[in-house]
């Protein structure tokens, strides 16, 4: 029993073994091996969620802005609506 349980010892250690090299050439751990790769992905990461947030954000407003102005049956409403359009339309 005891020879048994030594080999199969060694065949987990092996596979834990072979298991940490995989994972030390995955590339989330290589990114993170240096410094500056890590401080350029993060910039390219904050670059990107801003792009994003900003083009959403103005995407959201401007529907938002657009329904507002196609309600006619409040008049205060539908005419600071439209004032907004009006602007946004003059500006271009």
């Amino acid at each position: 029993m005891g020879e048994q349980s030594d080999i199969e010892m060694k065949h987990a250690v092996e596979r834990l073994t072979q298991e940490l090299e995989r994972l030390n050439t995955h590339r989330f751990v290589r990114i993170h091996s240096s410094m500056w790769r890590l401080l350029g992905f993060q910039l390219m990461r904050g670059l990107a969620f801003g792009l994003g947030s900003v083009l959403g954000a103005s995407l959201l407003v401007s529907m938002v802005v657009w329904w507002a102005s196609q309600i006619e049956f409040i008049p205060v409403i539908g005419d600071w609506a439209s004032q907004i359009v009006q602007e946004i339309q003059s500006r271009r």
